[in-house]
């Protein structure tokens, strides 16, 4: 099967059509094998226009709704973005590929391993997996991260408002995005912290699985 013609039709029928023109952007999605990432290697549907099931009772996100997520954060290769839900780490690897750090929490410990063990056989080294709840933001390793901050913060997962403990690790400038809502239906939600003021932008209507944790469901 060729992928990557796969890939390349996904980017251009799904992604390209709908309005994302981030070239680093796009050039990341066309780089990484979506169907690496789905248990079972899904062959035939791996670069369908939908989500599919990761186990676990969790999912990998449309295609378009990764790259929307990704697009409105404006990634830099600077940045250092905190992940919350790696799931498969299909877009902790598209996020490695445009940024210099990133940090993933996945509250399913068997979605942690299999993440880091595939990131690790792809060679990314700029990843780093916690297992733990994502709501609560990054809890430090080492000393050095006691007062860690981010310049984008993305949460794959639903919440019923914007956890503080993000807020409080987002910094000055920084960008945030996050389905918000019920469990059932939600807005994708912008937010910029400028000033110290959080300023939201409604980018409409989504459904994702719900975010579990002390701040979250």
């Amino acid at each position: 099967m060729d992928y990557t013609k796969q890939r390349n039709d996904m980017v251009e029928h799904q992604i390209q059509a709908r309005g994302i023109t981030d070239e680093r952007l796009l050039g990341a999605i066309r780089k990484v094998e979506r169907h690496l990432f789905i248990p079972g290697h899904s062959d035939y549907f791996a670069y369908s226009d939908g989500p599919m099931c990761i186990g676990e009772g969790q999912t990998i996100s449309q295609p378009y709704i990764v790259a929307l997520m990704l697009d409105l954060l404006r990634l830099q290769p600077e940045d250092r973005v905190l992940e919350i839900g790696t799931g498969s780490g299909y877009q902790t690897a598209i996020i490695a590929e445009i940024a210099g750090e990133v940090y993933s929490v996945e509250r399913i410990p068997s979605l942690a391993r299999n993440a880091r063990k595939i990131l690790d056989t792809l060679g990314y080294s700029n990843i780093k997996i916690q297992q733990g709840d994502g709501t609560i933001g990054w809890k430090p390793e080492k000393e050095n991260e006691k007062d860690i901050t981010f310049d984008a913060i993305i949460v794959s997962a639903a919440a019923p408002s914007i956890p503080e403990g993000l807020l409080t690790q987002l910094k000055e400038g920084g960008r945030l995005v996050l389905p918000c809502g019920s469990r059932f239906v939600q807005d994708l939600v912008c937010v910029r912290k400028e000033n110290g003021n959080i300023i939201k932008e409604n980018f409409g209507g989504c459904q994702f699985v719900p975010l579990i944790g002390e701040q979250g469901w």
